[in-house]
């Protein structure tokens, strides 16, 4: 299999899906003339014309609204946001509009569209650019939420959200666009809606997805030197929600550590620990600690901003603290 970055795996996703069906398109600021603010549309403004690759204004009630109206119609729009905090600016048309068309309507029309927004921390972008407001989006049933955490995952998910008929937020971490991974060669899907043990273990199961992974793995390879073997389950999906292999592994190891960029507060890791307590109590070993980010706003000072972010260390005293 190949080995290419996340950046290289979204576009290859996105340039298939556009050469396979004429109805996907792209909108958004600075996709077309400019290439994408992180570059993953460079080159698709001259291979497909503005008539599906579209440069919008700076004005995201628009572009979502838009998107929006072309999926009722046939199309499947692909509408990028520069980054997730300006999904604020558009929060009726995503949260309040394109999940509940669909069922509002008696299944007359579909919204098969995606959002691809960038989020995370950690490029010194300040404090309203660069959140990890995940768990908003997830919260909304008939919103589907992506968030892969590797090169093919992100290829085989975002090829399926194009074909979805159903309106998805697609989220993709800011520093995570030089990362590589094998991709395999040729067509090929990944179901959304479906989590995956990235890692096998017997001591304590990590759970987590995006960046978490990252970190996790790099806290894996720490933890095995010690004699310590984690599992580590990538959610990839935050809405569906699939907590098989979640609670499959928790009841292997009675041990579990969550791992999110976002803050802890009424968070992700919130959700899954009361699922385990809930649905495996009687496997519970240790209370389930939760690894996230520090409850602020994140400074710019790169220093600071580091240490208001979840990292390797952190993870790796969470699971030496089960372990106890």
């Amino acid at each position: 299999m190949a080995k290419i970055t996340m950046r290289e795996a979204i576009s290859q996703a996105l340039m298939e899906e556009m050469d396979r069906d004429p109805s996907v398109f792209i909108m958004g600021e600075e996709v077309g003339v400019w290439g994408g603010t992180y570059a993953v549309t460079k080159g698709f403004y001259d291979k497909y014309g503005p008539e599906r690759v579209k440069d919008t204004p700076i004005a995201e009630n628009a572009i979502i609204g838009g998107a929006i109206g072309a999926a009722m119609v046939g199309q499947r729009p692909i509408a990028e946001l520069m980054t997730i905090n300006f999904a604020f600016s558009a929060m009726d048309y995503i949260v309040n509009q394109a999940p509940k068309l669909h069922y509002m309507f008696g299944g007359q029309f579909k919204v098969p569209m995606v959002i691809r927004a960038v989020g995370g921390g950690g490029r010194q972008l300040g404090a309203t650019h660069s959140q990890t407001p995940d768990v908003i989006f997830a919260h909304f049933p008939g919103l589907k939420v992506v968030s892969p955490g590797t090169p093919e995952d992100a290829k085989g998910l975002l090829k399926s959200a194009i074909r979805s008929d159903d309106p998805i937020m697609f989220i993709e971490n800011a520093t995570m666009y030089q990362i590589r991974g094998e991709v395999p060669e040729g067509e090929y899907t990944i179901p959304i809606g479906v989590s995956k043990i990235q890692r096998p273990g017997n001591d304590a199961t990590i759970v987590t997805y995006a960046k978490g992974l990252e970190l996790s793995m790099q806290a894996a390879d720490q933890l095995a030197k010690e004699g310590i073997q984690v599992e580590i389950v990538d959610l990839r999906s935050l809405r569906p929600l699939d907590m098989g292999p979640v609670l499959e592994s928790f009841k292997k190891t009675n041990r579990a550590v969550i791992v999110e960029e976002g803050w802890k507060s009424y968070g992700i890791g919130a959700e899954i620990a009361t699922r385990i307590y809930t649905d495996a109590f009687d496997y519970v070993d240790a209370p389930i600690l939760r690894v996230a980010q520090k409850e602020v706003p994140l400074p710019y000072n790169r220093t600071l901003e580091q240490s208001a972010l979840p990292q390797v260390t952190d993870i790796v005293a969470a699971v030496k603290e089960v372990m106890k």
